[in-house]
């Protein structure tokens, strides 16, 4: 296999690691934040490099320069390869501008050293082929938001009771897939357990409540962290689409297409901004999973392109409402509080962001929806009609919200609420990358057009191999 021309993969995941012991020696909440901000900024240069290094190479998969794990157990256990080499710093980039925005009383509350392990393990299973280690990893990542909501004294059964059960089919699915006695009949039964996994994580309505109450008692943070790398997506390509017959296949895309439209309307009703940010992520990561079930070149493109562009858009529109609450605490959405005045550039990131996450025309989200649309169409009629659907409703919510929080009274205050340094800075990062995609589209596309396209190479194989 080729390798890159340096570690890149298990320097990006080691750093994370190392910095976290540092931070947690920290009692300074101020130095804890600079030096998270250090060490992830290591790590997403380390990831950047590693991606630009895989394009350069020209290759299907690359791993690192050392590669230890094959040295020491015989296995590849860290590769690039076309669906991975842009998650990994664009994941690594949500980490970065977090710590980056967190500021005021939030930085005593949002562990900075958790989030760095978070950030490890989601590189470390964005870079990993093998099954057991991403369900492993998967299953771990859910103990730093437990731990942290154990600190806050809030309520972990709900929680814990989704990422248990998560972890359990996971692992029940992979060990009936992969066990010496089984059978190409046992294959569809191991193929629902690792769906019904799949369901969980990615919040497909009904097993969507634990993503409700994370973002009800978890730091604003720490839930945004969380969700919007997508590793339901992730374990779906890497552990379900390989094997699942097309009956399968064509049930992720209609549970998905009932929760975008369902969490679209629930947006639109909420009265609490954090619960509707809540359901407008719901609604738009539910596309990616539409578009995974046609198994077309198409309608894989447009889905991976639509979670390009989920990520950045909806972390952007997080933290527009994260800074808010910094300002503000919890925010109602039953009455209006008049903030334009106090803080413009928030106003603008908020409708920017917004718009982008619905595919406005002009950023990168826009020419995803079209392409999931043509490629699932084909599948399924309807699925056009309810994307759109499901559009417009999340468009009347964003506009909506935008009225409530920056307009309709004049919000008197006695101290500056203007945005701040770091805020701006992580926000309009975002910013330049969702109308950078939008306005120069052809490398993203071009690349997640070959991403998909292996994909299906790699599904074919498979189904040859059960024969």
């Amino acid at each position: 296999m080729n390798e890159l021309h340096l570690p890149w993969l298990e320097l990006a995941i080691l750093i994370p690691l190392l910095g976290a012991i540092k931070v947690m020696c920290l009692r300074d909440p101020q130095a804890a934040r600079r030096w998270s901000v250090f060490f992830s900024g290591l790590a997403s240069v380390c990831a950047l490099a590693g991606a630009l290094n895989f394009y350069l190479l020209g290759v299907a998969e690359a791993t690192d320069l050392w590669n230890l794990p094959h040295q020491l157990i015989g296995l590849n256990l860290f590769v690039l390869d076309e669906l991975s080499a842009p998650l990994l710093p664009l994941s690594s980039l949500l980490f970065l501008l977090t710590a980056v925005a967190t500021q005021g009383a939030k930085v005593r509350r949002f562990s900075f050293a958790w989030t760095l392990v978070s950030q490890a393990i989601v590189l470390a299973a964005l870079s990993s082929k093998e099954p057991w280690l991403i369900v492993a990893l998967l299953s771990i990542e859910a103990v730093p938001p437990y731990l942290e909501l154990r600190a806050r004294n809030r309520t972990t059964r709900v929680f814990m009771f989704h990422m248990a059960l998560f972890a359990g089919l996971m692992v029940a699915g992979q060990t009936m897939l992969e066990s010496k006695d089984s059978e190409s009949a046992d294959i569809p039964w191991a193929a629902i357990l690792l769906l019904g996994a799949v369901f969980i994580r990615s919040g497909m309505a009904p097993l969507h409540c634990w993503m409700t109450d994370l973002f009800e008692h978890a730091t604003f943070g720490t839930a945004l962290l969380f969700v919007t790398p997508l590793m339901g997506a992730y374990a779906a390509v890497r552990l379900v689409v390989p094997i699942a017959p097309e009956g399968i296949l064509h049930g992720i895309g209609l549970v998905s297409l009932f929760t975008s439209v369902y969490a679209a309307g629930m947006a639109l009703v909420q009265k609490e901004a954090r619960r509707f940010f809540c359901y407008i992520f719901l609604s738009h990561s539910a596309l990616v999973l539409v578009g995974l079930e046609t198994v077309t070149p198409i309608g894989l493109t447009g889905a991976l392109c639509v979670w390009l562009s989920v990520g950045p858009a909806l972390s952007g529109f997080g933290l527009t409402l994260r800074a808010l609450e910094a300002r503000h605490r919890r925010l109602s959405l039953t009455s209006f509080h008049g903030l334009y005045d106090h803080t413009p550039a928030l106003a603008v990131c908020f409708v920017l962001t917004g718009m982008a996450s619905i595919g406005f025309p002009g950023t990168f989200g826009f020419l995803g929806n079209e392409l999931l649309v043509n490629g699932a169409v084909e599948t399924f009629p309807m699925t056009g009609i309810a994307v759109v659907f499901a559009a417009a409703l999340n468009g009347i919510a964003v506009v909506k919200a935008y009225f409530l929080l920056f307009t309709g009274t004049r919000h008197v205050s006695t101290v500056p609420l203007r945005i701040g340094k770091r805020e701006r800075f992580a926000v309009l990062t975002l910013a330049a990358l969702i109308l950078g995609g939008g306005l120069f589209p052809q490398p993203g596309v071009t690349s997640r057009y070959d991403a998909a396209n292996y994909i299906i190479e790699k599904r074919n194989h498979k189904s040859l191999q059960a024969r």
